[in-house]
């Protein structure tokens, strides 16, 4: 079992019984699918934990997948259901992320990223415009922001994004043109200074 072996090969062999095929699926996406579950569930013990019931949910579901879609797109589909329960469950919603500190909760100074040929002032319109948007796309609904992450982040097509969401490509390029609207509305007072 290499790294040669497809996912369809590996799902085929996990649905005749060989669990180490499903090592190698866990190994190919564990740190795709933290990153997912990461943007949803904010504390990275949680996320964590969040995701290794996502691939439990999907060992267990494993033997119904017919192949329908790519096995990435469908674990990808169970990895944000899982974390949105996650959420329910704890009754919260995710956390604004400050993006201006490290973990120890440090800021950051402007003399530490003066090390650029940018000027200060550029720099720190770069960094009221990184704020700004995801600020804007915390604040939007649940299903906008899903839409614009998996298109902006995880690079997936239109088709994939349907699947993973359970609609139409027509819904999904209504949510994400909302969704960049709503963000180029917060970033044209910025953008017209």
């Amino acid at each position: 079992m290499g790294d040669s072996m497809t996912d369809t090969e590996l799902v085929a062999r996990v649905q005749h019984g060989d669990k180490s095929a499903f090592d190698l699926l866990v190994l190919k996406y564990q740190h795709r699918i933290v990153k997912l579950v990461g943007r949803y569930v904010r504390e990275p013990a949680d996320a964590l934990d969040v995701a290794q019931d996502a691939f439990i949910k999907a060992y267990r579901a494993l033997p119904n997948f017919r192949g329908e879609s790519a096995f990435y797109t469908w674990l990808y589909r169970i990895a944000i259901n899982t974390a949105k329960n996650h959420l329910v469950a704890a009754s919260r919603r995710p956390s604004d992320v400050d993006l201006g500190s490290n973990e120890d909760g440090e800021q950051f100074e402007i003399e530490d990223m003066q090390s650029t040929l940018e000027t200060p002032e550029r720099l720190l319109l770069t960094e009221e415009i990184r704020l700004t948007v995801i600020d804007a796309i915390s604040k939007l609904p649940d299903d906008l922001r899903t839409a614009i992450m998996l298109r902006e982040v995880d690079g997936l097509s239109y088709e994939e994004i349907a699947t993973v969401m359970d609609c139409p490509i027509g819904t999904v390029r209504s949510r994400i043109f909302r969704a960049r609207e709503a963000v180029d509305l917060r970033l044209k007072p910025l953008l017209e200074d």
